[in-house]
């Protein structure tokens, strides 16, 4: 995240003319390293389907996205295209795909290496942003702060890296709150004061595509996993090929909600704001939610290919409808920061789901996978029909 300064030229941002702002190749390769990573969590929450496993993977989850999101702000306004922000990038990408195979044993054997390689990413990519800039360029100070932050979690990272099991989970809540709410509060620290949401312009349409961008990899990934389960099954009988087809329309719906019928309103919504830094961070908050709904769907979709006869225990019961509720509250709060109002749609698609739950005991995981994937595909059509009415001002 950014701070004031537009005004004040540096050889390493970027030119903001609306072509120059748009998603480079290197931003593009930089977000193939958390394909990688989506699946380690999807595949970490799957072999371990309690509420422990449920709190690591988040914890996990959280990690990854801040490592994402940081990198994202700091190529909304510093232009990849320059060689020392596209070798920041290169490094910053090497140390994440480091990151997202220790994901596998993080609360094992490999916390340390994953801290280390966590800590490498946020500290090193901001104090080199820092040192670029200078003491007296308008962005530094800002900059400062958030360097400050992410060297106090730092320490809660490292720390946790060298403990075990329970205390690694509490140091690393820890270090995830410091790093997810500190910028709420500007990053603000004795001494350096506390930076303003007014203060960090962004490029709208840059960061809505970003967004956008890793909504395609985690779907990418649900359909991946999809298609590795099915391979590695024998036998194409019915039930597997309706189980199949059951996943990947739930997989369509879910883009369907996200881009049939708001992605294109994101750019508008940033660019016109008043403040667009702060919709900006609300953007990041709200597909943090949606991205893990998209995870857990994931974990569900396995479930119902994996074993479509199998009477769902009450673990796969609620990640089944987990997975797609989080995803529509991620997804009311996407479209309560575009249109200003929360989508009834998507609020009762989620009490449908809820009350799902009880069914789930009396019937399979095919059924069940099926009742999720016609909830979503309602709840679509609803939103569409409602997007059309406003649209027509009805």
């Amino acid at each position: 995240m950014s701070s004031s300064g537009t005004s004040s030229h540096h050889p390493l941002l970027r030119r903001r003319d609306g072509h120059h702002a748009r998603v480079r190749f290197e931003e593009l390769f930089f977000d193939l390293v958390y394909v990688f990573a989506v699946t380690q969590l999807s595949h970490e929450l799957l072999h371990n389907l309690t509420f422990t496993g449920v709190v690591e993977t988040l914890i996990l989850w959280f990690a990854v996205w801040l490592g994402w999101q940081y990198t994202c702000w700091v190529t909304n306004w510093f232009d990849p295209a320059t060689p020392r922000i596209r070798g920041l990038l290169f490094v910053v990408m090497l140390a994440g795909l480091v990151m997202s195979a220790s994901l596998d044993g993080a609360y094992a054997e490999r916390g340390l290496i994953f801290a280390c390689a966590y800590v490498a990413i946020q500290v090193g990519r901001t104090a080199y942003i820092a040192w670029e800039l200078g003491p007296d360029h308008p962005l530094s100070a800002n900059y400062r702060r958030m360097l400050g932050w992410l060297v106090i979690s730092a320490v809660f990272w490292i720390a946790g890296g060298l403990t075990e099991h329970w205390t690694r989970v509490g140091l690393w809540a820890i270090a995830v709150a410091c790093e997810y709410f500190s910028p709420m509060f500007g990053f603000a620290l004795p001494g350096l004061g506390r930076s303003s949401t007014r203060d960090w312009t962004i490029e709208g349409g840059h960061l809505a595509e970003r967004c956008q961008l890793f909504v395609i990899v985690a779907l990418g990934e649900t359909l991946l996993a999809t298609g590795v389960t099915l391979t590695g099954t024998e036998v194409w009988d019915v039930p597997i090929l309706s189980a199949m087809l059951a996943t990947f329309l739930g997989t369509l719906a879910m883009w369907w909600l996200y881009f049939g019928t708001s992605s294109e309103d994101a750019t508008e919504t940033i660019t016109h704001s008043e403040d667009p830094g702060r919709i900006g961070a609300y953007f990041h908050y709200a597909h943090a939610i949606l991205v893990a709904g998209i995870i857990a769907t994931a974990v569900g979709n396995d479930l119902v290919l994996s074993h479509p006869h199998e009477h769902p225990k009450l673990a796969y019961a609620l990640v089944l409808s987990a997975g797609p509720v989080i995803y529509l509250l991620g997804g009311a709060v996407y479209k309560k920061v575009v249109y200003g109002v929360l989508p009834l749609s998507h609020i009762a698609g989620v009490a449908v789901l809820a009350a799902l739950v009880p069914v789930a005991q009396t019937v399979d995981l095919l059924t069940m996978g099926w009742l999720t994937t016609l909830v979503m595909l309602a709840v679509g059509i609803w939103d569409s029909r409602s997007r059309r009415a406003r649209q027509s001002g009805i």
